[in-house]
Order: structure tokens, then sequence, then C-alpha cells
């Protein structure tokens, strides 16, 4: 796992424009973000165009980029989740159970991501903070939330699953992202 700290210094000279950077930052996070893409699409070849498309997001977006807010890999993961959720909704597909690779009819096992201890008491912290944030969020806030985080779903996805009424799944789910 690479240092966060390394990583910090990677992204602030991405978003100079540093290409030496870049395939440092790609070289170091790609196989932990390929396995992100890999296990929410199941398939080789839709993860491989979510990282190429999640790193010319990174490239153009580097500079918007804030240790404050989150870790490097934090925000880099969200940027791979949110694009593989994307390809999701855009095909209508679901995750299949095997990965299947259709021009050699093989099928492929993600790789093993089992984190170093090190990385699992950063993903420790990380919980801690996001669950010290959603104590602070009360009702249907709090369900909007979490169906949009853990499940994926948009507002209006959550809006028919849990019948909310427009003006709690809308504007409540802003007023709680804005705490």
């Amino acid at each position: 796992m690479v240092d966060p700290v390394e990583l910090q210094r990677l992204l602030s000279r991405v978003a100079l424009g540093k290409r030496k950077a870049f395939r440092a930052l790609y070289d170091a996070t790609s196989p932990s973000l390929f396995g992100v893409a890999v296990r929410i699409l199941n398939r080789r070849d839709r993860a491989e165009d979510v990282m190429q498309d999640a790193f010319v997001n990174v490239w153009q977006r580097a500079s918007s980029y804030s240790d404050a807010v989150s870790r490097p890999m934090t925000w880099l993961t969200a940027i791979v989740r949110n694009r593989a959720l994307d390809v999701l909704r855009s095909e209508g597909a679901r995750p299949t159970r095997a990965l299947h690779d259709e021009e050699n009819e093989e099928v492929h096992e993600p790789a093993d991501e089992r984190p170093d201890p090190l990385g699992l008491l950063e993903r420790a912290v990380d919980e801690a903070r996001i669950r010290d944030c959603l104590d602070d969020i009360r009702g249907p806030q709090r369900q909007c939330l979490a169906l949009g985080y853990y499940h994926g779903l948009s507002r209006r996805q959550e809006f028919h699953s849990r019948r909310y009424a427009a003006r709690q799944s809308g504007r409540g789910r802003r007023c709680a992202l804005q705490r």
C-alpha cells in the first residue's frame, strides 16, 4: 500500500500537469482500483474501460482533490466506483456471477485484494469518520444517503424504492450532504 502522503504529493503534481507523477500515481493505485471495478462489474473488459475513463477524470480533476475532505485512495476509489455504477446503470445490467471473457471463453478470478495491516487500520479510521458523520444525520436524510452510497441508487430510484415524498428525497439528501 502506498503512503497517503506520497499519493497526496502525486495528486498535487498531477494537478500541475506532470505526466511522470500521473504515471507514478497510476502504477501505485491501479491494481487496487482495478479490483474495485472488477468486483462491481464482474467483467475485465468493462472494468478496463472504467479504469481508463476514471484516470482521464483524475487527470482532468486532480486540482479539485482536497486532503481536508478525504484521503487520496478514498477519492480515487469513489471516482472508479461511481464510474462503474454509471456503466451498470447505462447498460441496465446487473453483475454476472462469473468473470467471463467472451472472446476467449475463459473465466477469470479477481485478484486477491486483502489489505495489509496498515490498510486495515486506514480503512477502520475512514469507517469511523463516516459513522461519526452519519450519527449526526437522522431519519429520511440518513436513509437516502445510505441507499445512495451502499446500493448505488439514484435519487429517483431512492424515491421509488422507499416512496419518499419528493421533498424528502431531493432536498433532504442535499441538506444531508451539505452537513
